[in-house]
């Protein structure tokens, strides 16, 4: 499916969000499945039955069915279901078909675009076929690419990465302001401690060592090409003491600001 044209997608009627009442149940109907039914778990608990194999779902639960197979569900009256679903058919050949169950872990972005694909028929959008097909296209290359990326501890590690990497281009694009660690922490969203270990481990540098060195590339820049004296350097870069700065200049730096300039 990650090579078919969208316009190769048939949409059918069958399609919805729904908070399931405490009695419901999906029977066992006699003929299997006669094309494709994208169906997530938003919420809830219950069991879903694939081909006589009973599954256990929860939030994130997302399955795949076929033409051919044979489904029944549950659920817990006290935890009721909230799903979504969506029948399609496809009337072009395909090779890469998504699993036919799979629990995510990173939802945000799948359950947008399954919320989106449903709003458009709700609210009668114009071209809302055309970016339905779009918008399911891309619910089936999401569930490919989670079946294809690296395991969840390397997943992590990279969003880390990116994270700090981030913080750290904050950092060195605004040299000027009292960055705390605290406050560097928040942004990335870690404690204190967490995001100093990890910022020297990917960075290395401390925090403090990597904000200083940014004030002091900066300050170089500024007084090499800027044609600004040592007072007004230090004070764009939040030195109220010319002398402090000076002689941290110069311990990065081998020289004074003075020479430089």
């Amino acid at each position: 499916m990650l090579h078919i044209s969208p316009s190769s997608f048939i949409l059918k009627p069958a399609f919805a969000k729904i908070v399931c009442e405490p009695g419901w149940k999906w029977h066992k109907r006699e003929k299997a499945l006669q094309n494709y039914d994208l169906f997530y778990v938003w919420s809830g608990e219950g069991t879903v039955v694939l081909n006589d194999q009973p599954i256990q779902v929860g939030p994130g639960s997302c399955f795949l069915f076929r033409k051919g197979d044979h489904t029944s569900a549950t659920h817990n009256p006290q935890r009721p279901l909230v799903l979504t679903y969506i029948h399609f058919d496809v009337d072009e050949p395909v090779t890469e078909v998504p699993s036919s169950y799979r629990k995510l872990e990173d939802r945000l972005d799948f359950e947008y675009m399954l919320s989106r694909y449903v709003r458009l028929f709700l609210v009668k959008a114009y071209g809302a076929e055309e970016e339905a097909r779009l918008i399911l296209k891309q619910l089936l290359i999401y569930l490919l690419r989670e079946e294809r990326e690296v395991p969840r501890e390397k997943k992590v590690s990279h969003q880390l990465n990116e994270v700090i990497q981030e913080v750290a281009n904050y950092c060195s694009q605004h040299p000027g302001l009292p960055h705390k660690v605290e406050d560097l922490a928040a942004r990335a969203g870690l404690s204190p401690r967490y995001f100093s270990i990890k910022f020297k481990e990917i960075i290395g540098l401390s925090v403090q060592s990597y904000i200083i060195k940014t004030r002091i590339d900066r300050a170089q820049h500024l007084l090499l090409h800027a044609g600004m004296n040592v007072t007004e350097v230090a004070d764009a870069l939040g030195y109220r003491d010319i002398f402090f700065f000076s002689r941290q200049f110069k311990q990065y730096t081998g020289k004074s600001p003075s020479e430089i300039r």
